[in-house]
């Protein structure tokens, strides 16, 4: 049942072994006394220690540190540099370890119907903080070693600190009065128990008179009074009762209690925490048996030997869904996990997993067996366990993704009640809970408390939950493993037993069953009360054949039951699915008895707007295979109404293989089908391990292994991006919120679609064609008089709407990992040594700092961080309920009610935004420190409120800015420009501020306008931006506002680039701002931008202006056809100028190497020389515009005009190529001509 999650191996047996509770560390201590820390999850070694011996690296440490620190007694035996001897017990110790240490003994104690305690536990750390030190403990024979895994220093305490006496096991005690900090207690040989302070390193107190024999186990526990004891089990098979909250000023304390346990001795014990009632007391000994005791009256309850003829030596406590009857694990030297039923029923063992399976087959050689030393669960994941053997260490995975068997129940309308149904065994009970207006001190009751975030300026609200359970008359058919849901309405709950397989629908109002069968798929639509499933027949049981001779007839039995049995099985994989509804009689009503898709084995069912059906594939990922979502382009919804959370148990085909750790590695497998239709839609997906859809149907979540994929379903499909969650178990939308567990963690997803190009194409397109169908439903009611149309005002189809892209925002509520605190050797000069004073002075400063909180006007608290601390998670899997009263409800694996806050402002802001209550989102930020708005209001903008996070006291002007572009109010869009840039002043006055301006200033001035100039070049984008708003919006007095400090910058020459500068002269020359303009033009000039000038001398009439414009930024070109185009007198010159650049550019042209033949060809292409002295006159290309005499030609005269005869004579002369002249007609064009040679000019006629 188990699967592999991490394997070590190791040449040496591993003993001992523990894991720690937060972090992915696990230590273990082999028989050759070394001890490592081991991370599983990246497979890594954190450090190694040889605890037996001497560990000369310690040692050498050591010795180079107390030279550094100027010791000249650094050359002495030091105490690293003694034997530790073996190895008994190692363990961590932090703040974690200490935290669910007392949480666990709390939880456990407050099962117990008769808890009357006094004690209040707010969530605050029970002992002395080890201040961000992670410890790793030894326990050796000679002395402790206890070393801080951050800083990499350590603390050896030798056994004759105490009293001299070997030490056996230890344990940590979760309180400590006074100054004396954490407290370690050692179980000695001498049958005493000393506790060493981990501040002073001095024995304090010392537990005598309860055993004769040496102490091999230690642990606490929380009784139903609230009082912490002490467990101690020794040789002399004794188990004796201590108080560990001793308040008397005294060195030795005296048992409580005593009993015989075991005979031989004790060698282990452990608490195991039972449902409805009080935590129970284990022990294993020597004696091969293991014994289960009451904490409330001590008496026996059961004693059992778990595996003949083989002693145990290891215990734990266990509680898993998957395996809802079994609370014990322990193992002998086998290669077993045994587990033990709980023993109100039979308390059974069973083989649990058999690792010989797990472990690579290489490891294990062919005449060696495996070997199991020592095991540990994980102690806040359950389906984490971890195990010691003689070929190394085995960390096994057992169904992470299991659930409690719990379902909340619709809460009525102004209720304060919630209920929720679950099953123990083949009871179904009924679960109320409500959050307590009166505060109660104990534990019992019915009233646990919320532990949440803490901290300086944190919200520490403590929550107290009220609860009682109600049994329910109907009992369950089956009492294994099963999986709870209910439908859309609330009003009837399915029930389905996979292992069996069978499924039973019961309705709420009486409880009575309304659908019952065989099968172990099912699925509800979360719009209508309506469900699917594959029915399954039931599997015939193999008979068990003796092990001698059988008769004729027990062969022929054996091969029916063979026969029946090969026959259901090709039934089940031909088995299609069914959809049945509930009509309001409560009777079921088939729809459809097989859903047309594919033909392959349904593996898998999902609930939802859409059926969501898995088919059995080859493993092997397809070339082709299409990406997860990518195939879906459009999704018609079968329906809107309430959805929620998936109702499906997914069965894949091996449910405790490996996960695959990326979705492209799996061939597309899933497909989804409309409960209206049965018809699939879109593609073929890759299966998720559950799907959410929220109560508007409107966003899905996909789960994988590694990330949950979100998409917008409304107006058409689209997929937003995925999150990065690894190993979610289940989810819950609240409006545009996914709150999701993981094993570690609990998330929230805050949501949200955006707006998209191709959403208002669908809608706009989706209106037209409603708008159609109505036109033809009229016409065909009323005939041609539906085609009389009256006008009414029409919307703006034109109309600017932003865009907006989507946002997935990721906040983390709880977790195991405690507050993180700063270590001592980063926040304070090391000490060496800390007396009494010290240790109360440093304990007052934290104190201070804890009850700072910042206090706004009016005396109102204000959280002075963006989120809340992370609240603490529940132990084990969990279900989510959901966000009723403004916290967040979550059930355990022991039924009992969890809450977490949302009363966080950087939380309740958000949570009031994804609602759409963005006002009320904006009172609450009053609550929130000023310094945090900036993110707020960028969340609510990401939401489409960007008009509301303008109200935001505390928001940059930047980004107030930002938010008034996108809210179009761009009065104040202006005024935070002004603000930012300090250019309120300028431009007011003057059109433009040039640099002699600005020198017969005084030097106040100066400053003030040199910073103003800075200021708005800075922002001159900005500026831009602002006037393309206001001249799209027709709001010119804002504009012209703008573009007054534009031109300003802009006359100072070299003050901004020339991209701004050519874009506000075209503004300015659109809103006529001549004035201002004519100071930009030399800046244009300066600039190169010779077009925008002329562009600007041209708005303002001055030719000459324009063509200097052009001639001075080397645009000859368009200076020429200007001047020859007006007639004016410097085109002569601007042509000789021109043509002479021209001419440099040609020269200044690179040659090309050609081969022989190249050039040859091109030499033919040349006009050829009659003789050699013509080839210095080559003459040069001229480009003239129309109409214009070569440059080199001479002069023409033009006479009186000649007789008629003469005319003649002329008009037959041959035309003179001075110029090629385009007709007046066609376009005006520059055109080359070639000077001839002089002999062939034409001459005056005389």
């Amino acid at each position: 049942m188990l699967r592999l999650r991490a394997f070590r191996p190791t040449g040496s047996k591993i003993v001992k072994i523990q894991l720690h509770p937060t972090h992915p560390w696990l230590v273990t201590a082999d028989d050759s006394d070394h001890v490592s820390v081991w991370n599983w999850e990246h497979r890594q070694v954190i450090y190694e220690l040889k605890a037996g011996g001497v560990d000369h690296r310690r040692v050498l440490g050591e010795k180079l540190e107390k030279l550094a620190e100027g010791d000249s007694d650094a050359k002495s035996k030091t105490i690293e540099a003694t034997r530790g001897g073996s190895v008994k017990q190692v363990n961590f110790y932090d703040d974690d370890v200490q935290y669910w240490q007392v949480s666990r003994n709390r939880s456990a104690a407050s099962e117990t119907p008769s808890s009357v305690s006094q004690h209040t536990f707010n969530g605050s750390s029970p002992g002395s903080s080890t201040r961000g030190r992670h410890f790793l403990v030894v326990c050796c024979e000679n002395k402790a070693i206890f070393l801080d895994l951050v800083s990499m220093r350590g603390r050896d305490v030798p056994k004759q600190e105490l009293d001299n006496r070997s030490l056996l096991c230890m344990e940590f005690l979760p309180r400590s009065p006074g100054g004396d900090g954490p407290l370690v207690a050692f179980g000695s040989s001498d049958g005493v128990i000393r506790v060493l302070s981990m501040i002073t390193w001095k024995l304090v107190r010392r537990y005598t008179g309860g055993h004769k024999g040496s102490i091999s186990c230690l642990m606490t526990f929380m009784a139903s009074s609230g009082e912490t004891l002490l467990i101690s089990g020794a040789s002399d098979g004794l188990i004796v009762v201590w108080s560990a909250d001793y308040t008397q000023d005294s060195r030795d304390l005296v048992p409580k209690l005593s009993l015989k346990a075991h005979d031989g001795g004790v060698v282990a014990a452990e608490i195991s925490r039972v449902l409805a009632s009080a935590p129970q007391l284990i022990t294993i000994g020597v004696d091969k048996t293991l014994a289960i005791w009451d904490t409330v009256s001590f008496k026996e309850l059961r004693r059992i030997k778990p595996v003949p003829r083989l002693a145990c030596h290891s215990v734990t406590s266990w509680c898993h869904p998957r395996a809802p009857n079994l609370d014990i694990l322990t193992c002998v030297k086998d290669s077993h996990i045994w587990a033990i039923e709980h023993p109100t029923y039979s308390a059974l063992t069973r083989p649990l997993c058999e690792l010989s399976s797990l472990i690579p087959p290489q490891v294990l050689a062919p005449s060696k067996k495996l070997r199991v030393y020592c095991m540990v669960a994980h102690p806040l994941q359950p389906h984490l366990v971890a195990t010691g053997t003689n070929v190394g260490v085995i960390l096994s995975e057992f169904d992470p993704k299991s659930l409690p068997a719990v379902a909340p129940l619709p809460t009525p309308s102004e209720s304060k009640e919630h209920s929720a149904v679950y099953v123990v065994g083949r009871e179904l009970k009924l679960l109320t809970f409500q959050l307590s207006n009166t505060a109660s001190p104990g534990l019992g009751g019915g009233v646990s408390t919320l532990e949440t975030g803490r901290g300086r300026g944190d919200f520490t609200d403590v929550l107290h939950i009220k609860q009682s359970k109600k049994h329910i008359s109907t009992p369950a058919p089956h009492d294994s493993y099963s999986v709870l849901s209910v439908s859309s309405s609330g009003k009837y709950v399915s029930m389905i037993w996979p292992e069996i397989p069978s499924f039973s629908i019961f309705k709420v109002s009486d409880w009575s069953v309304v659908d019952s069968g065989s099968g172990r798929l099912f699925a509800w639509d979360t719009c209508r009360d309506r469900y699917a499933l594959i029915e399954t027949g039931l599997l015939p049981r193999m008979p068990v054949l003796p092990r001698g001779g059988m008769s004729r007839k027990a062969k022929e039995a054996a091969a029916a039951a063979a026969q029946a049995m090969a026959a259901a099985a090709s039934a089940a994989s031909s088995a299609t699915v069914q959809v049945r509804v509930l009509l309001d009689d409560g009777s079921a009503h088939v729809l459809t008895r097989s859903i047309e898709g594919r033909n392959e084995q349904v593996v898998g069912l999902y609930g939802g707007a859409l059926l969501g059906v898995a088919y059995k594939t080859s493993r092997r990922a397809s070339q082709t295979a299409p990406s997860a979502i990518s195939t879906m382009q459009a999704m018609p919804l079968s329906g809107f109404g309430n959805g929620g959370v998936s109702s499906s148990f997914t069965a894949s085909e091996d449910p405790f293989s490996s996960s695959r750790t990326a979705v492209e590695a799996a061939p597309p497998n899933f497909q989804l089908y409309s409960w209206e239709t049965f018809q699939p839609v879109g593609g073929l997906l890759v299966q998720p391990e559950w799907t959410a859809w929220d109560q508007t149907v409107e966003y899905c979540a996909f789960a994988y292994q590694q990330h949950i994929v979100i998409s917008s379903l409304r107006p058409q499909y689209r997929c937003l991006g995925d999150v990065a969650i690894q190993s979610a178990t289940c989810a819950v939308w609240h409006r545009r919120q996914l709150f999701v567990v993981t094993p570690t963690t609990i998330e929230v997803v805050f949501v949200d679609a955006g707006v998209a190009r191709v959403d208002l194409e669908t809608k706009k397109r989706k209106e037209e064609q409603k708008l159609n169908e109505a036109k033809k439903t009229a016409f065909a009611e009323h005939g041609e008089l539906a085609l009389i149309t009256v006008e009414n005002p029409q919307r703006d189809t034109n109309e600017r709407v932003s865009l907006r892209p989507p946002i997935l925002q990721v906040v983390r509520l709880a977790s195991f990992q405690h507050t993180p605190s700063i270590p001592p050797f980063i926040s304070l000069p090391r000490q060496s040594k800390l007396d009494g004073d010290d240790i109360t002075s440093l304990k007052n400063i934290d104190e201070k700092k804890a009850s700072e909180v910042a206090v706004a006007g009016g005396g109102v608290s204000v959280a002075i961080t963006r989120f809340p601390q992370e609240h603490m998670r529940p132990i084990g899997p969990l279900v989510i309920v959901g966000v009723r009263d403004g916290v967040l409800w979550l059930i355990d694996r022991y039924m009992c009610a969890h809450a977490l806050s949302l009363s966080h402002p950087g939380i309740r802001c958000r949570c009031l935004a994804a609602s759409g209550d963005a006002i009320s989102a904006v009172k609450w930020a009053g609550r929130l420190a000023r310094e945090h708005h900036d993110d707020l209001a960028q969340f609510m903008l990401g939401l489409g409120y960007a008009t509301e996070a303008l109200h935001l006291p505390g928001i940059s002007k930047r980004l107030e800015f930002d938010l008034a572009m996108q809210s179009n109010d761009l009065k104040r869009a202006l005024q935070c420009l002004l603000t930012m840039s300090n250019g309120r002043d300028v431009g007011q006055d003057t059109a433009g501020a040039d640099i002699s301006d600005i020198l017969s200033l005084s030097a106040v001035k100066q400053e003030n306008l040199v910073d103003a100039i800075q200021g708005i070049v800075r922002f001159a984008q900005e500026f831009l931006d602002l006037v393309d708003a206001a001249d799209a919006t027709g709001q010119g007095d804002i504009a012209r506002e703008a573009l007054k400090r534009l031109a300003a910058a802009g006359s100072v020459k070299g003050a901004l680039e020339p991209r701004v500068l050519r874009g506000i002269a075209l503004r300015l020359a659109n809103h006529g701002e001549l004035t201002r303009l004519s100071g930009l033009v030399g800046n244009l000039v300066t600039a190169g931008e010779g077009r925008e000038a002329a562009f600007s001398a041209a708005v303002l009439g001055d030719n000459v202006l324009m063509e200097k414009a052009w001639q001075d930024t080397g645009m000859l070109g368009e200076a020429v056809l200007h001047a020859h185009a007006h007639g004016r007198p410097t085109l002569k010159n601007l042509v000789v100028e021109w043509n002479k650049v021209l001419q440099k550019e040609l020269e200044q042209k690179p040659s090309r190497k050609t081969d022989a033949a190249t050039a040859f060809l091109a030499s033919l292409e040349e006009p050829m020389l009659t003789s050699l002295a013509e080839a210095g006159k080559k003459p040069p290309i001229e480009i003239l515009p129309p109409g214009m005499a070569s440059l080199s030609a001479a002069p023409i005269s033009i006479k009186k005009a000649l007789p008629a005869p003469a005319q003649k004579v002329i008009e037959n002369q041959p035309k003179e190529p001075l110029a090629l002249e385009a007709p007046p007609a066609q376009e005006v064009r520059p055109e080359i001509s070639s000077p001839q040679p002089d002999n062939g000019e034409a001459q005056p006629a005389s």
